[in-house]
């Protein structure tokens, strides 16, 4: 007999902590910084993330793995009461507390359990062989066997994490958090931690580690004999790059890459009596940072991960929201601009409680004003923001912050295009160049005018990023790494052709290859085909420029080559057609270059 059910919790606590694992942190750079929140908000001064790794043998090879993380820091710990409230879900010492970077009790137990299904802390305030223990399994709390948060017991931690530690043998307080059983991290090894919160980590905590607020070491180990092979402190990495960067080649570490681009625009507003205030800030390159091919070199590369608009909360950066920027435009990396908003506007700024973003912010990065007031039921912007400003509606400063950030953005991109314009530059021949591909571009528009349609002009009325997904997949197929095809991908969106040449490898006798893709046709050069060589020199688009030829006499022969291979070309169709003994082929044969040569003359002709 079926036992009586007589408990209906509205959620079940094993079925709700394990949907928290699945909370939208973006990567364990960002769970981590939620680690390093709750330190500073303990006054440490030291943080530390220390990775312990495995060996790991995969057949004959011999690779370590990352086996358990750590982050601990000297603030002023917790007694028994706290870490208890400290590893329960939304609950926690600061709720509600506008004063700092902390507030929505969630940071402890939510970011451990969105990486590892185990994670065990130690925290002290009288040297840490004084220390007390708890932890959260998620093993245990899915069988139901843990359904409290474990009563602390004085337990000292493992040396192995003390004796890696620089504060710990010294400081009298401090707080110890290890995660293990790792299943939902991304990264499998120390040096990728490092790597990529090396970058996060330091533009979230720019200010601290700038002003001297805050060390952020990093080090890892195997066991306890061996050498760290990482053991460095992060360095401020500032989107706007008004301040020297150390992980800049020469002079941008000595000295600031971008200018500061006019004055900070101040938004003031009034909550419950206290004036508050939100401050824009814009930084744009110097000239000597924008060279010839300036985006491939290290400190181009550099700022191409750092675009976009930086959100910061109580000197603590959010995110970076790239809605304000267009994507397919490599100059957006010369600027920056900062959002820099105090803890009592986070519901305006839409501020989630695992501060990664400010949604309701982003959400004016695209939409057009005039709809706003559409919504609202005024009939012009002018009227609401009179009727805001009345009726003191917070929501008039994200139309404040939407409105100085896109008035100076196009000053500053006006600005950036004058740098490109008075920049050095090598003349481009003008045999040589894009004038194939702008042409075969009118003609193909001349043609769809009269009403022929092509398979390729069907994705023309796809959004770029459709274009871009189908452009990177085909070149990705092709043997470009994705990073390689997606960079190619977003130049070729930006030129606005109909035609791109790319090179694949196919061993049968075709000498190129014609697919749709992304509203373009991609022409793809057999790497295989003996013909190739000739098609290299033919098609390149400048070959002075691209130190393909050195001198004349190396010029001379490269065009001889390209000669040769057209003629050879048309040779080639000749035979093929002369061989087509069948009369029905042949028509046909014939039919195709009588099609062909009435669109090439189309191409051909000029305006």
């Amino acid at each position: 007999m079926a036992t009586k059910q007589t408990s209906f919790p509205i959620l079940s606590p094993a079925l709700a902590v394990k949907a928290m694992r699945d909370n939208g942190y973006k990567n364990a750079a960002y769970a981590i910084a939620e680690l390093v929140d709750n330190a500073v908000q303990a006054g440490a001064k030291v943080v530390e993330i220390l990775a312990q790794e495995e060996d790991d043998m995969v057949q004959t090879r011999r690779r370590f793995r990352l086996k358990q993380l750590a982050i601990m820091d000297d603030g002023h710990g917790m007694d028994a009461d706290k870490l208890r409230m400290a590893l329960q879900f939304g609950n926690g010492e600061r709720l509600n507390d506008r004063s700092g970077i902390g507030r929505f009790g969630m940071g402890l137990p939510n970011s451990s359990i969105s990486q590892a299904k185990r994670v065990d802390v130690w925290t002290w305030q009288a040297g840490h062989a004084k220390a007390i223990y708890s932890y959260l399994d998620m093993r245990e709390i899915e069988q139901g066997e843990l359904t409290q948060v474990p009563e602390p017991k004085n337990v000292k931690p493992p040396a192995i994490w003390i004796d890696r530690s620089v504060t710990a043998p010294q400081s009298k307080s401090g707080t110890l958090v290890v995660w293990s059983e790792l299943d939902k991290c991304d990264w499998k090894t120390a040096r990728s931690i490092f790597k990529n919160s090396e970058y996060v980590i330091g533009r979230i905590y720019r200010y601290f580690i700038g002003k001297g607020k805050l060390r952020l070491r990093m080090a890892d180990f195997v066991d306890a004999k061996t050498e760290a092979t990482t053991d460095n402190d992060l360095v401020a990495n500032d989107p706007l790059y008004l301040t020297p960067n150390s992980q800049l080649p020469s002079p941008w570490d000595k000295q600031p890459m971008f200018d500061i681009y006019g004055v900070p625009t101040p938004i003031p507003c009034t909550i419950s009596g206290v004036e508050h205030t939100v401050t824009v800030k814009y930084s744009v390159a110097k000239n000597e940072a924008r060279g010839v091919n300036a985006g491939d070199e290290v400190h181009g590369k550099h700022a191409k991960n750092n675009v976009g608009v930086s959100v910061v909360r109580a000197d603590r950066e959010l995110e970076l929201q790239t809605g304000w920027c267009n994507a397919f435009d490599t100059r957006e990396r010369w600027w920056g601009i900062e959002v820099n908003f105090p803890p009592a506007l986070d519901e305006i700024f839409g501020v989630t409680n695992n501060k990664q973003s400010a949604r309701t912010l982003a959400e004016y990065s695209t939409i057009d004003l005039d709809l706003v007031a559409e919504r609202e039921g005024f009939s012009s912007q002018q009227e609401l923001h009179a009727e805001w400003s009345k009726d003191n509606d917070l929501r008039l400063v994200l139309v404040e912050v939407k409105k100085a950030i896109e008035s100076n953005l196009g000053f500053i991109r006006q600005a950036i295009k004058a740098q490109a314009t008075r920049r050095d530059k090598p003349e481009r021949h003008p045999t040589f160049g894009d004038q194939a591909e702008i042409d075969g571009t009118k003609g193909t528009k001349v043609r769809q005018g009269e009403g022929h349609k092509g398979t390729s002009d069907l994705g023309e009325k796809q959004s770029n990023e459709a274009k871009l997904a189908q452009i990177t997949k085909d070149l990705e197929a092709d043997g470009l790494s994705r990073e390689e095809a997606q960079e190619r991908a977003e130049q070729w969106i930006r030129r606005e052709l109909k035609y791109e040449f790319s090179e694949v490898a196919i061993d049968t006798g075709e000498l190129f290859t014609v697919r749709p893709s992304g509203g373009k046709l991609l022409i793809g050069l057999n790497t295989t085909h003996p013909a190739y060589d000739n098609f290299v020199s033919l098609l390149n688009p400048n070959p002075v420029e691209e130190n393909v030829v050195s001198d004349i006499a190396s010029l001379t022969d490269r065009l001889a080559k390209s000669f040769e291979g057209l003629k050879l070309l048309l040779y080639s169709w000749a035979r093929y057609e002369d061989e087509q003994t069948d009369g029905v082929k042949k028509q046909r044969a014939q039919e195709a270059r009588q099609d062909w040569g009435r669109v090439a003359r189309q191409f051909f002709q000029k305006d």
